[in-house]
């Protein structure tokens, strides 16, 4: 039990320093930067970090610290928004799925197979160019998704748990398919959604940085990470600190969730339970 919490604590410690840092810097992003984002100063174009700009500026003299500060703002808001809209809808449907069973379930499997036929990011691109380049294009793209990923993980985690003696107890008892479904269902699905919406946050974060460097995300001059990359191509030769800096967000970000998320899945895994 020692020997597996000392194996597991660093995982667990550095992930969540990493993304405790993130949500930290994206709720103070959110009220306070230090310069203007948006403000425009070509007295300061490409001036390097050190000084009053401390992480440089770019092109127009737009302070880098304060652009990656608000794209962090951006990013977490859209991730979350996104996991948590294919978390609600991706449960109601996989433990409505899992438990009546049917020809509820088998239409229901059949587009959600359909669906994740298509790549998450390729999906995403897809729905884009309907629903528009913006936030919230992203986030119901995004949502829709990641959606049949967490239908199909709940809807098996439904099925096993239908099965169980404790459900067989609800029905004699005379409660209702709705309150079983609520009660003692879907409290059960908790620790393996817990696992994938950690994966998930890391996934729709990299997807919104992709969307944003292809210029299918939120539109300049509004800064995300993603579309700061894609501004550096241009300037990379003589203001490299364009795109190493919000590069080394981006990864040291995805860094903290991966570890993070296997803290979680170390934490949550059946088979590791002996070892607890």
């Amino acid at each position: 039990m020692k020997r597996f919490k000392r194996r597991l604590a660093p995982n667990a410690w550095i992930g969540g320093l990493i993304v405790g840092s993130l949500l930290l810097v994206a709720g103070v992003g959110a009220f306070w930067t230090p310069y203007d984002p948006l403000a425009l100063n070509f007295t300061a174009q490409l001036a390097p970090p050190g000084g009053d700009y401390w992480l440089g500026t770019d092109e127009f003299g737009r302070d880098v610290l304060s652009r990656l500060m608000v794209g962090a703002t951006t990013s977490a808001w859209i991730s979350l928004l996104s996991v948590g809209c294919a978390v609600l809808v991706g449960t109601a449907l996989g433990v409505l799925t899992g438990y009546l069973r049917g020809a509820v379930d088998r239409v229901i499997m059949a587009f959600n197979d359909a669906l994740m036929a298509f790549p998450g990011i390729l999906l995403a691109l897809g729905l884009m160019a309907v629903l528009g380049a913006n936030r919230y294009g992203i986030i119901g793209a995004l949502a829709v998704a990641y959606t049949p990923s967490v239908l199909r993980v709940v809807r098996g985690s439904v099925l096993s748990l239908r099965e169980r003696e404790f459900i067989d107890a609800s029905r004699v008892m005379g409660n209702s398919g709705l309150f079983t479904m609520g009660r003692h269902v879907l409290p059960n699905c908790v620790a393996p959604l817990t696992v994938l919406a950690t994966s998930m946050f890391g996934w729709a974060l990299l997807a919104e940085s992709a969307l944003s460097f292809l210029g299918l995300g939120v539109p300049p001059p509004a800064p995300t990470w993603g579309n700061m990359l894609a501004a550096s191509r241009s300037h990379f030769d003589e203001a490299v600190w364009l795109g190493i800096f919000p590069g080394i967000c981006i990864s040291l970000t995805l860094l903290g969730i991966n570890l993070l998320g296997d803290a979680l899945r170390d934490r949550f895994d059946p088979r590791m339970r002996g070892l607890q």
